[in-house]
């Protein structure tokens, strides 16, 4: 269930009242006159059942309720309703567990912000990389794909491609290569630090290097987890499960490798630098396709769902 508060223009309330009053998926609609300030108009608020919410919203932007006043989403954690949501459940049937897109983009979009703070998550997170694959640290390297915020820019781009909207796709591929780049061009002085100092650990100074290995040899796994973990990681911010999503981040092979190719070239290792090179770009190719793919199929799901829902109804 969703939480809506709604500014209408006097003119515009009796329409917005009879659509949201006709809906039996709408609860505890309440109406105050004249009570809104900035912008001036009636105030509404009203309850939504999730699987209604697609339909609802879609219907109140069709008024221009958007832009001639305002929409305010909030999510209900609890509600006590008594019998009141009865008819409208069974009246959605599988839909009431459809994603609402509405808030699914909002925050895709709060992903694809790009304060400074993204670039210097970036290049912290390259900076614990590199200690983790001198020291040969797996827990250091699991504590850098956690840093990363790189994945708010990749799925940012995956559905400005689904949206045929050029200027966020622009601003993602922007932000990945001059944040990537300045990760790298950091952690590579960071990197020639280490090994002007001999900070390095033994092992890896005598050419041990298990972590290392790992992440500059991409092969047909590179593939299948990049492509399971976007999978994964648009279905849990569909769902909203953060759980799942942190479980994506600690899946993707980008931070380690930004940070393997400073590494690498610090102390002239050329060859692990181009297969950490090839494994970065498979890993961000790989996420933005099936990204795309993954947020496509999803609406395409749900839209088959509701017009099987639609079918039955009118049966």
């Amino acid at each position: 269930m969703i939480h809506v508060r709604a500014v209408s223009p006097p003119d515009l309330t009796d329409q917005v009242v009879d659509l949201l009053s006709g809906d039996p998926s709408v609860l505890n609609l309440i109406v105050h006159p004249g009570a809104a300030r900035n912008p001036d108009g009636d105030a509404l608020v009203c309850d939504v059942l999730t699987g209604a919410a697609n339909d609802v919203l879609r219907a109140l932007r069709a008024l221009r309720l958007d832009s001639r006043g305002s929409i305010v989403i909030e999510p209900v954690d609890m509600a006590f309703v008594g019998g009141g949501t009865g008819a409208g459940a069974r009246r959605l049937g599988a839909l009431t567990h459809a994603p609402i897109w509405d808030q699914v983009e909002a925050r895709i979009r709060a992903g694809g912000t790009y304060a400074p703070s993204f670039y210097l998550y970036l290049v912290v997170a390259g900076l614990i990389g590199a200690v983790g694959i001198v020291t040969n640290s797996q827990i250091l390297i699991v504590a850098a794909m956690v840093v990363g915020p790189e994945y708010g820019a990749i799925v940012s781009i995956a559905l400005g491609i689904d949206q045929r909207d050029g200027r966020r796709i622009r601003r993602g591929l922007h932000a990945l290569l001059v944040g990537f780049l300045l990760a790298i061009v950091i952690t590579f002085l960071f990197s020639l630090l280490i090994r002007g100092f001999g900070f390095e650990s033994k092992a890896f100074s005598l050419g041990v290097r298990p972590v290392s290995h790992l992440i500059n040899t991409p092969d047909f796994f590179s593939f299948a987890v990049a492509g399971l973990a976007g999978i994964v990681g648009i279905v849990s911010l569909t769902e909203a499960r953060t759980s799942a999503l942190l479980g994506v981040f600690i899946s993707v092979t980008t931070i380690p490798a930004a940070a393997d190719i400073a590494v690498s070239v610090a102390f002239a290792s050329w060859s692990e630098a181009w297969g950490s090179l090839i494994q970065l770009l498979v890993n961000i190719v790989v996420l933005i396709v099936v990204g795309t793919g993954t947020l496509r199929c999803q609406r395409e799901i749900w839209r088959r769902v509701g017009a099987r829902r639609e079918r039955g109804a009118r049966q």
